[in-house]
């Protein structure tokens, strides 16, 4: 396993939309666990494959309990509103409040090409969300109702 550079806000390949993963391939499987190492050492919650320079429709999220790996992955069904500040391993000293799903619902594939479904609610609904959208080249700033300066999140904790 290797540690993988994290793009920063400003890389081009950030705005671009991901391809489908048609095989999961033995590159494929380097690139999950690559990104798992990846994001344990940033202390994330999640991580997109364009963060790290690959345009494939792949994420990892923390659900708290385990690392989810999603191939191709589809918000399916959303349910509520939550309003959130959000961070991004890619804008490094930025945080901002979000609007997202209270609970939402993703298939995707495993590692082992089986379709498996996920509901959440809180941090891992927002970090679903957050994480495909960086599939299609959207970052948390374009959709921050307000961004914040950083003595706002000291106050806050």
């Amino acid at each position: 396993m290797a540690l993988l550079n994290i793009r920063k806000n400003g890389d081009g390949i950030l705005r671009k939309k991901c391809r489908t993963v048609e095989e999961i391939t033995p590159r494929i499987l380097t690139l999950l666990d690559d990104m798992r190492e990846t994001l344990r050492d940033a202390n994330g919650v999640g991580l997109a494959a364009p963060q790290v320079g690959v345009l494939k429709r792949i994420v990892l999220v923390d659900n708290g309990s385990e690392i989810l790996e999603l191939i191709n992955p589809v918000i399916v069904n959303t349910k509520g509103e939550q309003e959130e500040i959000e961070a991004c391993l890619s804008c490094p000293g930025q945080w901002g409040i979000v609007r997202r799903p209270a609970e939402v619902t993703v298939k995707a594939l495993d590692r082992n090409g089986v379709e498996r479904t996920y509901t959440d609610t809180g941090l891992t609904a927002r970090c679903f969300c957050h994480e495909l959208d960086h599939l299609d080249g959207v970052l948390y700033i374009d959709k921050a109702e307000r961004m914040l300066d950083p003595d706002e999140i000291e106050t806050e904790d």
